[in-house]
């Protein structure tokens, strides 16, 4: 892998780094409190797009630059980040459903329900240190 292609990586990283950092203060939020404050709600739906997007784009990297296909949607991408051994198979099946609410947010299929942007924001401070971690060790090897 080349050093350019190493900084986009790193770059994308301190994207996801950078959003959960910024999501911190809707953790200690309720829901009541959440909802009623629209420029929380829609910055927290921006912050979590930004970062889905940045794993997105990080796994179709690794995927290709490895010598693989693409990935036919962004929800494949995090399992084939599972198959190629970037990231544990668990994770990747647990991380993936996030594809589906980038859509969600980006194309707005529908009315956003406050209560799954929430939980995603949970789910998000869960899983995405131990994706960021997983992908530093795949590169530093």
């Amino acid at each position: 892998m080349s050093l350019l292609d190493k900084e986009t990586i790193h770059r994308k990283l301190a994207v996801i780094l950078e959003n959960l950092q910024a999501l911190q203060p809707i953790l200690q939020m309720s829901r009541e409190e959440y909802i009623a404050d629209l420029y929380r709600r829609k910055a927290t739906e921006r912050l979590l797009q930004e970062l889905i997007e940045a794993a997105i784009d990080i796994n179709i990297h690794l995927i290709v630059q490895t010598g693989h296909p693409a990935p036919d949607d962004y929800y494949e991408s995090f399992l084939k980040a599972g198959e190629i051994q970037v990231l544990p198979t668990n994770l990747a099946e647990k991380i993936a459903p996030s594809a589906g609410l980038r859509n969600r947010l980006v194309h707005q299929y529908d009315r956003i329900d406050p209560s799954i942007v929430l939980q995603a924001v949970r789910m998000a401070e869960d899983l995405y240190p131990v994706y960021v971690k997983h992908v530093e060790e795949f590169m530093s090897n």
